[in-house]
């Protein structure tokens, strides 16, 4: 007997091998619900949400049913059911999150300008034209704001995630849950925290700090998270090599499990900061807002970008309002950047670590 393995096909696709009963159906169940839901929505001239969900919904799942009965008999119609629910759902999500962002950029983008990414608010009422002013101020503020954060909650967060992954200790459970209800605590409960504990009490006043503190408890749970998913990915035989070798456990480590968990670490940091860049109510309650440039953390107000969208929005005049959109925009676009980062950054690791394992 052969104990050769059998070489997967290099182009694999079941999919062409379908039936033409299993094609046919599919085909019906994908077009003839949407072309019944648009002929009612014209005929009767109905709310477009009240057709998608009286209408199409169901005539979608009954014809999933339908052709995963006849393409499989019984057993394919959950899996048809599924398939419909799974798409339909997916799809919803897709179209609000793109509705979302379209609005933003279509009513942002008209704000953009080098003067409104580069000049503070210092002269500027809700009056006063596009022309002048912008969210600069507004950046530096969050920058700083979200960079003291970053400083303090990656440390805590990293090494919540070595000792969760490298100790053996009984305290674990312990932790894992209350970063789990910290990942769940409310923004606005935070800020409150930082409001009752430093501010009522006189021990400092509202000032880019108290912000930086109120944003910590955000952050940690989603460092310490995904750093410890990171590290748990190391597989194990590198670390036992190590240790096989004559390594000192801290030395192992330190040269080889976290090296190899750089990229899933260094992922854990963006995802943390995109995290809590947009977090408006702790700002609200722990710092001043202001119109002017300010990057002392320690006194005066400060303007981010969250707290720079609610003021606009707040004063309720035309072209206020166009430069809330205007920084929204500037808002999602930090966000995306991160996260574009971090895919990047986590692609590049799987990436490296499958040359690694070729060699």
């Amino acid at each position: 007997m052969s104990i050769t393995p059998v070489q997967r096909p290099g182009k694999a696709a079941p999919w062409l091998n379908l039936g033409p009963r299993v094609r046919i159906s599919s085909l019906l169940a994908s077009t003839l619900p949407a072309l019944i839901s648009v002929g009612v929505l014209i005929a009767l001239q109905a709310d477009f949400m009240a057709v998608l969900i009286t209408f199409f919904l169901p005539l979608q799942l009954l014809a999933g049913a339908l052709a995963g009965f006849f393409s499989y008999g019984r057993k394919g119609i959950m899996d048809g059911l599924l398939l419909v629910t799974t798409f339909f759902f997916a799809s919803f999500v897709l179209v609000l999150l793109v509705s979302v962002i379209w609005s933003v950029v279509q009513s942002g983008f008209a704000a953009l300008s080098p003067q409104f990414i580069f000049q503070n608010n210092r002269y500027i009422t809700g009056k006063t034209g596009l022309e002048i002013g912008g969210v600069g101020h507004a950046i530096l503020g969050s920058v700083s704001i979200v960079g003291l954060t970053t400083l303090v909650a990656v440390p805590l967060g990293v090494f919540t995630a070595v000792y969760l992954t490298e100790t053996r200790d009984g305290a674990r459970g312990l932790i894992r849950t209350l970063l789990q209800a910290m990942s769940g605590l409310p923004s606005v409960v935070a800020g409150l925290f930082i409001y009752s504990m430093l501010i009522v009490s006189g021990f400092t006043t509202r000032v880019g700090i108290a912000g930086s503190l109120a944003l910590i408890p955000l952050m940690l749970p989603t460092i310490a998270r995904v750093a410890e998913e990171a590290l748990r990915l190391v597989p194990v035989e590198l670390r036992n090599g190590a240790l096989a070798l004559g390594a000192p456990s801290y030395k192992a480590f330190f040269m080889v499990t976290l090296p190899a968990a750089q990229s899933g670490i260094i992922t854990a940091v963006l995802l943390g900061v995109a995290r809590v860049i947009g977090e408006t109510a702790p700002l609200i309650l722990t710092t001043l807002i202001a119109n002017e440039t300010n990057v002392n953390l320690f006194e005066g107000g400060m303007a981010t970008l969250p707290t720079y969208i609610y003021n606009y929005i707040s004063l309720g005049d035309q072209t206020s309002l166009q430069r809330a959109w205007g920084a929204a925009l500037v808002l999602l676009l930090f966000v995306g950047v991160l996260f574009l980062l971090a895919r990047v950054v986590a692609g590049g690791g799987v990436k490296r670590s499958r040359k690694k394992k070729e060699k």
